[in-house]
This record gives structure tokens, C-alpha cells and sequence, in this order.
């Protein structure tokens, strides 16, 4: 029964790792970081192999989890140089600063983020979207569309500020 269990999981390891690996790396522009969280995503799986009834769904989640913590960490960093050096009493917000879609992705809701990076930055379809999340297609569409209308305004906010 071992046996079979880690042939599962060598399986499972050989077709989805790469795939993960690449949609994390993706997300947070290092190889090195990108295979950490793929690596990272895979251990919490094996700790949970029994349990877990959808290893994929699981393994994007888990890893999206560990992509925004990353974020923030990134981000933590930035505030911290920038309190560090005198320039950020003169620079605008963050926000305003930096509209990359990558931080605005991060600053959505989980309900309406977890969507975006599992359609967008894994090209899922909507109905895997839906299977992986325990969610409606319906409700994943209009997820989405309410993530498409805040990121848009929120880049709008931010050229109008850099006119």
C-alpha cells in the first residue's frame, strides 16, 4: 500500500512540478524562488497525501498562498529601504508608484485574486478554475470580471496621478 502511495506521488511529482514550477516563476520573476515554492507546495501535499482529495487544486493554492506571502515580503522589503533612505517622505504611495499588475493582483480580495492567478498566470480554464476552487463557473466568471474592473480602475487612479 506504501508502494503505491509513493508511486502516486513520484507520478503526480514528474506531470505537474514543471508546470508549477514555470506558472510560479511567472509570478515571481526568479527561478530559484519559483522552484522553492513549487518544492515548498509539493512538501505540504506529501504531509497531507492521505487527506487531501484534489492534489492539483491543493498544489495551485497552496503555491498561490505561498506566492502572495512572498509578495509581501518583497514588499515589506521596499518599505523598509524606502523608510531607510530620505527619498520617501518625497515619493508618492505605493500604489502610485508602482502600478505593476503584479502588485495590484496581490492587493485584490483572496476570493477574487486566487481566480485571476489560476486562469491568467496558469492558463486554466474557467471550468478547472471552478473544480479546483469548490466554486460555480458562473461565479468564477463574474470573480473575474469584478477583478478585471477593479484592476482596471486602480490603473486608471494610477495614470491619472503620473499625468
Amino acid at each position: 500500500m506504501k508502494r503505491l502511495r509513493e508511486e502516486a506521488a513520484s507520478e503526480l511529482f514528474a506531470a505537474l512540478y514543471p508546470r508549477l514550477a514555470g506558472w510560479c516563476r511567472r509570478l515571481v520573476d526568479d527561478d530559484e524562488t519559483a522552484h522553492e515554492i513549487a518544492s515548498e507546495a509539493f512538501t505540504r501535499l506529501w504531509a497531507r497525501w492521505t487527506s487531501v482529495a484534489e492534489p492539483q487544486g491543493f498544489l495551485y493554492v497552496t503555491a498561490a498562498n505561498l506566492v502572495r506571502d512572498h509578495w509581501r515580503g518583497l514588499e515589506r522589503e521596499r518599505r523598509a529601504v524606502r523608510r531607510a533612505t530620505a527619498e520617501a517622505a518625497v515619493r508618492p504611495h505605493p500604489e502610485q508608484a508602482d502600478p505593476s499588475v503584479r502588485l495590484l493582483v496581490q492587493s485584490l480580495p483572496e476570493r477574487l485574486r486566487v481566480p485571476v492567478l489560476l486562469h491568467y498566470y496558469a492558463d486554466m480554464p474557467i471550468r478547472e478554475v471552478s473544480v479546483l476552487t469548490g466554486r460555480k463557473e458562473g461565479t468564477i466568471k463574474a470573480d473575474l470580471h469584478a477583478a478585471r474592473e477593479l484592476l482596471r480602475a486602480h490603473l486608471r487612479r494610477s495614470l491619472d496621478h503620473t499625468l
